[in-house]
């Protein structure tokens, strides 16, 4: 059961609403070159119109350290002028005159996109000041941005206090479908955890732990394992300030937690670098682990078959190399052929599922890794605690 009031819950005819969206998409010479998130929001933007609203949409855009074109929103209001029938305009500003000035103009039908929060260093810092002169360009606050749900920002939790606070269809979406997979998941319940780092997981799989069936292990964060176990690396990736800890989780763990059981290595961390498969062991000098093994591919593969909820987040291995991408791939293909619902989160992961073709194929691709993971790890949210409930 969803908890927080929704876009039912209001009505929007007449009202100027802030949206915050998740428009941190990439750019490459200010072309948008992936819009996934873009097209997440329509659902959210086209019903807020159809209701009569007027929109006023703000979002970050990557890291900038005060103003810096290069992060400039306007790009990206550009092409969403080109995915809604509703017209869009820009304000240089999220705040002050300029932003006031624009919303202030807008009528029933028109979105304005408000330049980069992140312009303003107070946005991170949850600086009410920033909050309330967004808030004050609205009647009504929507959240939409999931992919910032984790982080108490200005934008997302400070804005609420100012104004009606209410979640939009993707943020309600997003909640709801990992929300389900942790709370009362269809057993058996499978978590596959790849990445590069196992600190960044340590929660994630204390968490699932209590709650999953089976934790199947990939990516660099296997090599650590591995190490904790008294396998030298060679090269391989290692977090040696996480070994303690990876001792701890092996004990805890049990056989819910699986390791690979053969891996693909390389004399270089290149594209094209010699390659060879050994069972799990000693890695030699000068060698590395860049993917996972086919036997290790074919026992996960089962493992997946098997499942009713599937959460996927991070990869098997360096899957930017087309050479060590096939457990990865091969993973993908797994977890689009299951009959278990499917969720898969973090952005690498969800790379890699679009490049396989396969996103059709899943129950729910998330657009947030951070929150995706927080949320794995049980914990709350800020951008969803912020919103009124139902």
């Amino acid at each position: 059961m969803f908890e927080k009031k929704t876009l039912n819950d209001f009505d929007f005819s007449n009202k100027r609403v802030l949206v915050r969206v998740d428009f941190n998409v990439p750019l490459d010479g200010g072309r948008v070159t992936d819009d996934t998130r873009i097209r997440a929001a329509l659902p959210t933007l086209e019903y807020l119109l159809d209701q009569g609203a007027s929109l006023v949409l703000c979002s970050h855009l990557g890291r900038p350290k005060g103003v810096d074109p290069q992060f400039s929103l306007r790009p990206v209001a550009e092409y969403l002028d080109t995915l809604i029938s509703a017209p869009v305009s820009f304000a240089e500003d999220c705040i002050g005159p300029v932003a006031e000035a624009a919303a202030a103009s807008l009528q029933p039908g028109q979105v304005l996109v408000l330049e980069n929060t992140r312009f303003h260093g107070g946005e991170k810092k949850n600086d009410s000041e920033i909050a309330r002169q967004l808030a004050s360009l609205a009647d009504v606050f929507v959240n939409d941005a999931f992919g910032t749900a984790h982080r108490a920002h200005a934008s997302n939790v400070g804005v609420a206090d100012y104004l009606p606070a209410i979640a939009g269809f993707l943020l309600e979406k997003e909640i709801k479908y990992l929300g389900q997979a942790i709370a009362d998941p269809k057993r058996p319940f499978v978590a596959i955890l790849g990445g590069a780092k196992v600190s960044d997981k340590i929660g994630v799989i204390r968490n699932l732990l209590t709650k999953a069936d089976s934790i199947l292990i990939g990516g660099g964060m296997a090599n650590t394992f591995f190490k904790a176990e008294g396998y030298p690396m060679g090269d391989s990736l290692v977090e040696e300030g996480a070994l303690e800890m990876a001792r701890e989780l092996l004990d805890q763990a049990g056989d819910k937690l699986r390791l690979p059981v053969d891996m693909v290595i390389a004399d270089a961390f290149d594209a094209e670098a010699a390659s060879k498969t050994l069972g799990v062991g000693p890695v030699p000098d000068g060698w590395r682990i860049l993917d996972v093994g086919p036997d290790t591919i074919k026992g996960y593969g089962k493992v997946v078959a098997n499942a009713g909820t599937v959460v996927w987040n991070g990869p098997m291995g360096v899957f930017e190399f087309p050479k060590f991408a096939q457990g990865t791939f091969a993973l993908a293909k797994a977890v689009a052929q299951s009959n278990a619902l499917t969720i898969i989160g973090g952005g690498d992961s969800v790379a890699a599922i679009n490049q396989s073709g396969l996103s059709g194929q899943v129950t729910h691709v998330s657009t947030g890794g951070g929150a995706s993971l927080q949320m794995l790890e049980g914990d709350e949210l800020p951008g969803l605690a912020a919103l009124n409930d139902k």
